[in-house]
């Protein structure tokens, strides 16, 4: 078999949520942090033959490179051949269990009680100020109004800031999110948030989908 330029972008992101993956069976693949705050979960393009884990996906992912269209053999037990008409690696797999795995079973939000879009423009610029500015924390503000993707340091009332409004609300609100947490593949995504601090980010045109941890701290007065 081989892997289609856009499960490899998959692939490349969920790396930077957990370095080792575990493959199941068939075309779902899925990754869980360490911290287990994020979740990470994508129906691809290609059938998996087998189950196996991989330790360093990133190395992983790098040593592909070194092929020219790469074919992919899992016919051995113990590690899966890489190769194309003049290069062959052998890349063995890893213990699953020393790798943090998502449930089998899938993971469903308690409540919906925000919802909005929010482009793949405004989730950039919402990325790009945060390092601009030097903060840490993004927080969707309902003000009985709008909603607003806002970042800032929320425990400083004159840290500077940067918003954009995302959509309309009659309720109050403020759903708390480390930056660092936003791992998502570029894209547009349609967003729901829990009150029971958990929110599912899903891309506009791939079946994938983002489970993600919100902060303690959120409050939701509705």
């Amino acid at each position: 078999m081989k892997l289609s330029r856009s499960t490899l972008d998959i692939l490349k992101n969920f790396s930077t949520i957990n370095q080792s993956i575990c493959f199941k069976k068939g075309s779902q693949v899925s990754t869980l942090s360490i911290q287990k705050n994020i979740l990470g979960r994508c129906v691809v393009e290609e059938k998996f033959p087998r189950d196996f884990a991989i330790y360093d996906l990133s190395e992983f992912l790098s040593g592909l490179t070194l092929f020219n269209d790469a074919e992919f053999d899992f016919t051995n037990d113990s590690y899966l051949t890489i190769k194309d008409s003049r290069n062959k690696t052998r890349y063995f797999f890893a213990d699953p269990s020393v790798i943090t795995t998502p449930p089998d079973k899938k993971v469903e939000l308690p409540t919906q009680d925000v919802c909005f879009l929010v482009s793949s423009t405004d989730l950039s610029n919402i990325i790009k100020a945060a390092g601009i500015y030097g903060v840490e924390d993004l927080s969707v503000v309902g003000n009985g109004s709008t909603i607003d993707l806002v970042v800032r340091d929320k425990k400083n009332d004159t840290s500077n800031s940067y918003a954009v409004s995302v959509g309309e609300t009659d309720s109050n609100f403020c759903f708390n999110f480390k930056v660092e947490t936003l791992k998502l593949l570029p894209g547009d995504y349609s967003v729901v948030v829990s009150k029971h601090n958990a929110s599912l980010f899903r891309h506009a045109t791939l079946d994938l989908e983002y489970l993600i941890a919100l902060e303690p701290d959120s409050k939701y007065e509705g």
